[in-house]
């Protein structure tokens, strides 16, 4: 086993929920080099020995944000963002007036897919998309929150799934970036938050989109994480997992809706249909 190796997947484990197995060993070598650099460490076997000493909560911080993924993009996948824009107006319906819709993008990444949701919903609402929708991005990672905050991407990425039409409506360039726009940024918020922790304080949402995240949990944190999503979702709101991802053998508190993939309810509800 590569040095280091045993002392890094278990920090992973207990933080992120993430599971590192050794055949992903070379990650440690080409993701966490500038960790190595910033805290004086010679080697990953330094970087172990520290782990189980004393780390502080800066060097733990440091180690987890470098080997989670942050893969990205606008749209991503097409289908569940179909299927969210044809669910607003009935969703936004059945709302008591003045009341706004809750959207929630967990592991939200650099902030693609919050802002993705937030055009469906201007494109929905019109100029009174702020009154009527609330969009939530959340990551274990402060970098990554900070930048999905700042609503900057490079020429790439927007290049990734982002229509033009969109691109012209919602963005201006700013440099060699493109940045949200006024309107886009006032329907959206982020902030730091582990899906591992009591997310309770969040309150209730009509929509989560927890979208490959599961794929990297051990069965007992899938189920975790799966219950905690349908604690936070409202009666007649909906969760998009990845296409790879399910709820079945992991929770009986969520099921499929019929006839859709990777969209789940609150299980209760879906019985009682």
């Amino acid at each position: 086993m590569q040095p280091g190796f045993a002392e890094v997947a278990a920090l992973l484990r207990r933080r992120a929920g993430i599971v590192l197995t050794e055949d992903k060993a070379y990650l440690l070598e080409t993701r966490l080099g500038p960790v190595l650099t910033r805290f004086g460490l010679a080697s990953l076997r330094a970087l172990g020995e520290r782990l189980r000493a004393l780390p502080g909560e800066a060097l733990e911080r440091a180690v987890v944000e470098a080997l989670t993924t942050h893969e990205s993009s606008f749209f991503r996948d097409g289908r569940p963002f179909e299927h969210l824009r044809a669910l607003l107006p009935r969703l936004a319906a059945g709302k008591p007036a003045g009341e706004r819709l809750r959207i929630w993008s967990a592991a939200c990444s650099t902030g693609q897919e919050a802002y993705s949701v937030a055009m469906l919903a201007a494109e929905a609402f019109g100029p009174a998309a702020a009154q009527r929708v609330e969009i939530l991005g959340t990551d274990i990672s402060g970098e990554v929150v900070a930048r999905a905050r700042e609503g900057a991407f490079t020429q790439f990425e927007v290049q990734r799934g982002l229509p033009i039409r969109s691109l012209m409506q919602h963005f201006v360039q700013d440099g060699p970036r493109w940045r949200v726009n006024a309107a886009l940024r006032a329907l959206t918020r982020f902030e730091e938050r582990n899906l591992l922790a009591d997310c309770a304080a969040l309150g209730r949402f009509d929509v989560i989109f927890c979208r490959n995240v599961l794929i990297y949990f051990d069965a007992p944190t899938k189920t975790q994480v799966l219950d905690m999503l349908a604690r936070q979702l409202a009666g007649e709101g909906v969760l998009y997992l990845g296409a790879a991802e399910t709820v079945i053998g992991l929770t009986e508190r969520l099921a499929p809706l019929p006839g859709e993939r990777g969209v789940y309810g609150v299980a209760a509800r879906r019985a009682a249909a």
